[in-house]
């Protein structure tokens, strides 16, 4: 019974950490897309361009 459910554990965790990994990638692909906007719409701001959003 104790094998049965450390692998029925096992597998709930790694479907966990699956869709948790799915998750952290659509994350990361829109912080990357946001950045690239920021990035090129910098250029356009009047003053200098010191009035970014970010300081990087």
């Amino acid at each position: 019974m104790v094998p049965i459910l450390l692998i029925l554990l096992l597998a709930i965790v790694l479907f966990g950490v699956g869709f948790l990994w799915d998750v952290l990638w659509w994350i990361a692909l829109a912080v990357l897309v946001i950045w690239l906007l920021g990035f090129f719409m910098r250029g356009s701001t009047a003053g200098g361009g010191r009035s970014r959003w970010y300081r990087w």
